[in-house]
């Protein structure tokens, strides 16, 4: 295990994935049986879903698998790593697209199954953009895209810049949806009686009067008895308006002399 002088030292790490010191590291006959870097990432994920990033701690994982905290440090020299490791992990949750469906069909299932893992666990959205994500699963969903996208049949310059419109679109949708719904759990209401008092509180005040009507006519065209309803209104639409800009731009280049 690595001194607390060397973990210091080593703040200006790059990624649990680039250091292969730690999972060499053979248990001592003192470590406690049965952990390991698996049991210990499943754990740090049920801990994040439960209470968030903002409480989690070594000393709090430990306490939950009831072990030390320097047992940890075992299989991890950081908590950083461990989050990292934990990212990963939620990346696992994403299911391969079909490879025999057409583009249209595998970008919308790469997309819809990327924001349900951002609902499902919203401090995942936080350390995508904290970290280098270059775990397993999170380059096989990488590779997925970048093969969907590739499949789309537009100019090799112009993909990356369509990958960024459709999955930072859902990276966006998945992280605000999965913070209000997590808003929701905690004041321990359900979506829609959340967003009725938060609707309530905002129409109190007189200087929002106007974007409350203009909203609540927005709202009211686009349907939908419910928050979720709603929600996925938005989101197909937006998706289907992407998807048929992919294939406008395509057609466009197809024109070009």
């Amino acid at each position: 295990m690595g001194s607390a002088a060397d973990r210091v030292s080593n703040a200006a790490r790059v990624s649990v994935w680039l250091d292969r010191r730690t999972p060499a590291r053979t248990r001592r006959a003192d470590q406690p049986a049965g952990l390991d870097r698996e049991r210990i990432t499943a754990a740090a994920v049920r801990l994040l879903d439960a209470e968030g990033p903002a409480k989690f701690s070594m000393r709090r994982l430990a306490a939950e698998l009831d072990v030390t905290a320097m047992s940890l440090y075992w299989y991890v020299d950081t908590k950083d790593d461990l989050l990292e490791l934990a990212l990963d992990t939620a990346f696992a949750e994403i299911p391969p697209a079909r490879e025999d469906a057409a583009w249209r069909d595998r970008l919308h299932e790469l997309a819809l199954s990327y924001r349900q893992m951002l609902v499902r666990h919203p401090w995942a959205s936080a350390l995508a953009g904290r970290f280098l994500n270059i775990g397993p699963h999170s380059m096989l969903f990488s590779y997925a895209v970048q093969d969907v996208i590739r499949a789309t049949g537009l100019p090799l310059e112009q993909q990356t810049g369509a990958m960024s419109a459709v999955f930072q679109f859902v990276y966006g949708f998945g992280t605000i949806e999965g913070h209000f719904v997590q808003r929701s759990a905690e004041a321990g209401l359900s979506q829609d009686a959340y967003y009725r008092q938060a609707m309530g509180a905002i129409r109190s005040h007189p200087e929002h009067q106007q974007i409350v009507r203009t909203s609540e006519a927005l709202m009211e065209a686009r349907g939908g008895g419910t928050v979720e309803e709603m929600r996925e209104r938005d989101f197909e639409f937006a998706l289907d308006v992407m998807i048929a800009g992919i294939e406008a731009m395509r057609a466009r280049e197809a024109r070009r002399p």
